[in-house]
C-alpha cells in the first residue's frame, strides 16, 4: 500500500506499528517520523512515537513527540494520553 501511495498516513503508521511489534524500534522511530512530517496532525504517530523512543531510553525525544502532539491534537482522549504520558515523565 504504502509503495502504491506514499502519502498514505495510515499506511505509513501501519507499517510503524509493525517494525515496533519486530522489535526493530530505530525503524519505528524513523517511519513515526515520516508520518509526522507528512501528517502532522495524525496523533497516534505523537504518542505510538514517544512510546517508542521511551522503550529506546529517548526520554527528551518521547517528550518532544508529546509536547509537539498536544499542540495540534483536538481529540480529547487522544489529548488526555499524550498528557499521562508526559507527566508519567516528569514534564
Amino acid at each position: 500500500m504504502l509503495a502504491a501511495d506514499p502519502a498514505n498516513s495510515f499506511a505509513r503508521y501501519g507499517l510503524a506499528m509493525e517494525h515496533v511489534k519486530s522489535g526493530d524500534l530505530e525503524g519505528a522511530v524513523q517511519q513515526f517520523d515520516a508520518l509526522l512530517e507528512r501528517d502532522p496532525n495524525y496523533s497516534a504517530g505523537y504518542f505510538h512515537g514517544g512510546q517508542t523512543l521511551e522503550k529506546l531510553g529517548r526520554f527528551d525525544g518521547a517528550r518532544d513527540y508529546y509536547k509537539r502532539g498536544l499542540a495540534v491534537t483536538r481529540d480529547p482522549h487522544a489529548r488526555g494520553e499524550l498528557q499521562a504520558a508526559l507527566d508519567i515523565l516528569g514534564e
